[in-house]
């Protein structure tokens, strides 16, 4: 059961790429429908659950949401400059070492030697994997499809990520109490984010409110990952890897939904790169 909990983030985060590439805007405009859409259902989740809070909760949910949507901004905005099916699979790869790291350094999962070995076999095949989805069969030296940009933005947006996982599990209370103030955090994030953009949208404009639908995917993927990662659950490293198997869903569906062109021999790399990806999750998922 927590394993299939586990993957539920993977379904609702490898959907959210594809909505917010089809509906479009700026990244600012992106992250402002995200963040408004996810706090609209996190309120009505308050109002239904009512679970119980503290102070602690509160300070480190918001600080999880507000770190979250600098990282996510910074992938929309990679999104745009080399496509999603090659940006998602490297921010997942250094997403994967930056959280698990943490995970088995800070929080002392993984705790026996079978655990780490597996664990770090099931890392080193899912970066491999995630290399292999992103490689390019004639990469253009530079311009909008500069790789070099790309991770620039991307290892900027991992800063970010680290701390949306990071930050909750310094709170002992349930996921679904750490929800709303997540909410809250990323919302005012994303406010904040806008204002100092210089790239001319307004917060609520009309693609911002197109983008509503990504944050009610984004809710659901929050919710069950911030359940997924409870000590009594998957943990941190456990959680965050088995949630990263969305690069699957959105790398597929980008190149089959959004047509991001792919020659015969990079389709290849992908699909082999991605099963490397769903070997290491299961490794993980078997050795929790």
């Amino acid at each position: 059961m927590n394993i299939l909990i586990g993957l539920l983030p993977a379904l609702f985060w490898g959907i959210l790429p594809l909505c917010v590439a089809r509906i479009g805007g700026r990244p600012t405009q992106q992250i402002m429908g995200t963040t408004l859409g996810t706090l609209a259902v996190a309120v009505l989740f308050w109002l239904v659950m009512q679970p119980e809070t503290d102070g602690r909760t509160l300070l480190m949910g918001f600080l999880s949401g507000a770190f979250w949507a600098f990282g996510q901004m910074n992938q929309y905005r990679a999104y745009t400059q080399i496509g999603v099916s090659q940006a998602l699979p490297i921010s997942t790869g250094m997403q994967l070492v930056g959280t698990s790291l943490m995970g088995v350094a800070v929080f002392g999962e993984w705790g026996s030697a079978t655990q780490k070995i597996v664990g770090a076999l099931a890392l080193v095949l899912i970066i491999a994997g995630i290399a292999l989805t992103a490689k390019k069969e004639n990469p253009p030296a530079d311009g909008k499809g500069s790789l070099k940009t790309g991770i620039i933005t991307l290892l900027v947006s991992t800063v970010g990520y680290v701390g949306y996982s990071f930050f909750p599990n310094f709170a002992e209370s349930s996921g679904q109490a750490k929800f709303l103030p997540q909410a809250v955090g990323m919302a005012t994030a994303a406010v904040v984010l806008s204002l100092l953009s210089r790239d001319g949208s307004r917060p609520w404009d009309k693609k911002s409110l197109q983008n509503l639908v990504g944050g009610v995917v984004f809710s659901f993927a929050a919710l069950t990952y911030l359940m997924s990662i409870e000590p009594t659950r998957n943990g941190v490293a456990t959680g965050f890897t088995l949630s990263q198997m969305n690069v699957v869903i959105a790398t597929l569906g980008s190149i089959f939904l959004l047509g991001e062109k792919k020659t015969r021999k990079e389709m290849r790399f992908v699909l082999a790169g991605l099963a490397m990806v769903v070997i290491g999750g299961i490794m993980i998922g078997l050795s929790h």
